[in-house]
This record gives C-alpha cells, structure tokens and sequence, in this order.
C-alpha cells in the first residue's frame, strides 16, 4: 500500500472473495467443457468499479478431465506458494487443485501476508504458517489482519478461517467443491461488518446483559471446520432460496398483470 492509499475494510475483503469463487464456479460448473484455471492468484484477479472482482490471465488454463477421467495430466506450471501439492508432485490436475489456490487467495484475504514470504531469510508458504497455530483456537486473532484494526465480526471471521482451511488440506478429495465455497461466502458477504451493532453489543455488555466470559463461552462451542462450511452451505443454500422465490412471485406477478391487459 502507498502512503495514500487505504486497505480494504473486511466487507469489501469478502466481496472480492466471493466474486472471484463465483468466477471460479463458472469456469468449473458452466463452461463447456470444463476449465481448470490452473494459476489463480491474487495478482490474476482485477478490480474494476466498486471493487468488482474479474479472473484475469488464462494462459495456463486447461480444459478438465472428461469422461470417466479424474484429472488431466499435465507439467507443472502455476505459482509457488499457491499450487496444491498433489498437483506440484504428480502433474495430476484436477479442480481440486483450483480450490487449493483459492484459498491461499483467501487465507492472504484475512490474514494480509503474502502466500510466500522470505522475510526471515528463508522462503515460508502461508499454508504452513497456518496449520500448525489453527490447531489452538487461541491462537484465532492472530490470523487477522492488522490493517483490519479490529474492524471485523469475529464469528464470520472464523467461518471464512474455516472456509480457507477446508479448502488447503493436503487431501484434495476432502476440499469442498467451488459451489460449497461460493455458498459459504455468500453468507458471509449477507452477513457484513457493521460498527454501530457492535456498539450495540458492547453497550449491551456492559449494561450486563451480557458478560465477557459468557462470549468468551460461546465462541469457545465454534463448530469445527467441517461443520462451519456445512453451516455455511446451508445458510447460502436459503438464502438463495429466498432469492429464487421472489424472483418467482414477480415473475407470477407480471405474467398476472400482463393476462389481465390482455382481457
């Protein structure tokens, strides 16, 4: 960042991040055949207006497995620090592999370091500064980033934690799908910062009606990784539903007014 520039509040964070899944999904979920982008990474997403998100630089890309394939076979190309292992050992590629990166991008997102970082002298990916303190769950705080100064809502920043958890575990048979993660996201994004219900909520602690170590309590029962991006889904899922059910009454409802004109 330069001097006169200021970082991205969490909300405008989230978008980014849901916008480029849902770029993502398309290319996995919608193009015909299949695409495997192969080299995602927050240099390959743009900003346009409003901080739109847009995939950028294809030049990598690879149409995926057909058939009764599993992957596409191919050399190692991609980014250090964002390629999934499985991938950087075997040349198998997969969409899984897509994930991987994705959520490097979205660990980078949260926390503000780079995927690589050679600060101390030596190359470190910040998958594996992650894994070992994600672990305690004491340690959560730390992964946000300063440059956030505290202004984020701690339970959806634990989901979106999870969320990129899930989606850089070696296994990639056990990373969710581009549909579960846009899913999860959309929650989030449905669910923004908003300061003045936090000084709600503090001056609604301090009134007692609420105790530090009652919140403390509750945030200690955080659903493990594997349920949050359930959750998540599930949240995303009716949320989506409740878009689709307006969209359908006002859809009845012109086709009512339009009959009506016609008599």
């Amino acid at each position: 960042l330069t001097p006169e520039m200021k970082p991205l509040d969490w909300n405008t964070r989230m978008k980014i991040a849901a916008g480029a899944a849902r770029g993502l999904e398309y290319l996995h979920n919608k193009a015909d055949p299949p695409v495997i982008y192969r080299d995602l990474k927050a240099g390959n997403i743009l900003l346009g207006k409003g901080f739109h998100p847009k995939l950028s630089d294809f030049g990598l890309a690879k149409f995926g497995p057909t058939g009764d394939k599993s992957h596409v076979s191919t050399r190692v190309m991609g980014t250090h620090g964002y390629c999934a292992p499985e991938y950087a050992t075997t040349g198998k590629l997969t969409a899984k592999s897509d994930i991987f990166s994705f959520g490097v991008v979205l660990l980078e997102l949260i926390t503000g370091r780079p995927a690589m970082d050679d600060g101390q002298g030596h190359e470190r990916m910040l998958v594996d500064w992650v894994r070992p303190r994600i672990k305690d769950r004491k340690n959560i705080p730390q992964f946000a980033d300063p440059l956030l100064n505290g202004q984020f809502p701690e339970s959806m920043f634990r989901r979106a934690l999870n969320v990129s958890c899930m989606c850089v575990q070696e296994n990639p048979s056990v990373r969710p799908s581009i549909s579960d993660v846009v899913l999860a996201l959309e929650y989030l994004v449905a669910h923004p910062y908003d300061p003045n219900e936090v000084h709600k909520v503090h001056k609604k602690r301090t009134e007692g009606r609420s105790s530090p170590n009652e919140k403390l309590r509750i945030l200690d029962k955080a659903v493990d990784r594997e349920r949050a991006v359930a959750e998540a889904k599930m949240w995303g899922e009716t949320l989506r539903d409740q878009r689709m059910q307006s969209e359908q009454k006002n859809n009845d409802k012109q086709k009512t007014d339009n009959d009506e004109q016609k008599t």
